[in-house]
């Protein structure tokens, strides 16, 4: 059997909307290849992110890019290129908008995001929303900008401020919660366990329903190991990073540290 979408579908076993998002990348690379031109995704979350790098490897495809407007950005566009050429980053369909004003410090990343959902924007025209003391900036797809700056000024209770902030350096500012934790084994389950704080027979049915992700992909085995560094997403939950294993206790348990996200 030839490697094309419908084979690497069937060998992941995909369904809903991974295999949705594998379809249509392929028709990307169908599009590219006829017309010579770059085509580009809406944003993708970094799990979509892992598993369009996994098809694109498994298809032999080097003529690719991930990006979100800054280095290190979670939600990116995928540019599929021809060989003779390679777009540069301000090719990519994005506009940065900022939001301030009064108050809007205290708002959170739900906040914003809830208010551009509230005016029809889709998640894929949705990248990074960072957050900081005085605002926030977001990065946009052209139209959700234009509908954000001229729809946006007020966000709950707080008047805020909606502006184009093209060119604006930005990076992220990541804060975490801290957990510390001693647990049986490093298997995905106890680590999950303690990350949520729930028995492991919930954290092995959260993981075997396809809710939890390391390093970005999807796993159902509740007895995959997690090594330091790992970084682990519950849907509905957040997301985690195993940051630190210690020693064992004197009942050969062994001393975790996790960070949260905030």
């Amino acid at each position: 059997m030839g490697r094309d979408k419908n084979s690497f579908i069937a060998a992941k076993r995909l369904d809903g909307e991974d295999r949705l998002l594998i379809s249509h990348i392929g028709d990307m690379l169908s599009i590219c290849e006829k017309s010579c031109t770059p085509r580009f995704s809406g944003f993708l979350s970094e799990g979509e992110s892992a598993l369009a790098e996994e098809f694109l490897s498994y298809m032999g495809i080097e003529g690719y890019e991930l990006f979100g407007g800054y280095e290190g950005a979670m939600r990116c566009i995928l540019c599929l290129y021809p060989e003779y050429m390679q777009p540069e980053h301000e090719d990519f369909p994005f506009r940065i908008i900022r939001f301030d004003g009064r108050g809007a410090g205290s708002l959170t990343h739900r906040d914003y995001l809830g208010s551009l959902m509230s005016l029809g924007i889709k998640r894929s025209q949705t990248g990074d929303i960072l957050c900081g003391e005085d605002g926030a900036f977001a990065v946009l797809s052209p139209a959700a900008a234009d509908m954000a700056v001229f729809g946006i000024q007020k966000i709950g209770r707080v008047g805020v401020k909606t502006r184009f902030a093209d060119g604006e350096a930005l990076s992220r500012e990541d804060k975490f919660s801290e957990i510390t934790a001693t647990v049986a084994s490093l298997r995905l389950d106890c680590i999950i366990s303690a990350a949520l704080k729930v028995s492991r027979e919930k954290a092995a049915a959260l993981i075997r329903s396809g809710s939890v992700s390391v390093n970005h992909g999807i796993t159902e085995s509740v007895s995959e190991n997690v090594s330091e560094g790992s970084v682990l997403s519950v849907r509905g939950s957040g997301r985690f990073i195993l940051s630190e294993i210690g020693g064992s206790t004197k009942k050969d348990r062994i001393h975790i540290t996790i960070k949260k996200y905030l």
